[in-house]
């Protein structure tokens, strides 16, 4: 499946690099608008496209949240970048639609990343985000979307990352991100499931594998 997508950044330099990173890095991403103001987006004649990779500010007295409501009224998913990264500027995000977060400074794989989970209908942020957002004293290991933990549930059952992808209906690629990225979540918090014998220990520790079976739950 190829995403058609559009990025809005009112910094130029930063959407052409990006906007040409993009072109080289995924196949599966068509860049079908570049443009640094959100009047261009709405007027663009491949609007409304799949997803839109928006800057959180783009200094036209819009606020995200409407922005945000309105993608998702006609049917674009939105996926946020921002400079900012305090969890209440994250948090309002997600609450109002957005299916993922990114902050300029992470690395431009991670873009990617976000992209194909908004694809797949998944909420995106990184580890260190995700700490920021859902870590408190209370807080003793991360919170997992739904499909992350139906990968964390069938790998750590034993299954190759091909059997999983398979039975997910997500390429092998987008199945190794998902690990790479649940590992990640964990390591934000401390704790190490590099291996498949530590991840499935901590899939069991954390209800994700439960019963006489081990059965995977939330699939």
């Amino acid at each position: 499946m190829t995403i058609k997508l559009a990025i809005v950044d009112d910094h130029r330099m930063l959407l052409g690099a990006l906007t040409e990173w993009l072109r080289n890095a995924a196949s599966d991403i068509e860049i079908v608008a570049a443009v640094p103001t959100w009047s261009e987006l709405v007027s663009h004649p491949s609007f409304p496209m799949d997803i839109v990779l928006l800057d959180v500010d783009l200094k036209d007295n819009i606020p995200v949240s409407v922005k945000i409501s309105l993608l998702k009224s006609a049917g674009v998913t939105p996926v946020l970048m921002s400079t900012y990264s305090e969890p209440s500027i994250i948090r309002e995000a997600l609450a109002a639609g957005a299916l993922g977060y990114l902050v300029k400074t992470e690395d431009a794989e991670m873009i990617i990343e976000a992209l194909r989970a908004a694809a797949q209908g998944e909420v995106f942020i990184s580890a260190e985000l995700d700490l920021a957002v859902n870590g408190g004293p209370d807080a003793s290991s991360p919170r997992l979307s739904a499909q992350e933990r139906r990968v964390m549930a069938l790998y750590a059952t034993g299954e190759p990352v091909k059997t999983v992808a398979y039975q997910l209906q997500i390429s092998e690629e987008t199945a190794k991100s998902y690990l790479k990225r649940i590992r990640e979540k964990y390591r934000a918090y401390g704790i190490d499931v590099g291996t498949k014998v530590a991840l499935r220990m901590q899939a069991i520790q954390d209800g994700i594998l439960v019963g006489p079976d081990i059965a995977p739950t939330d699939l």
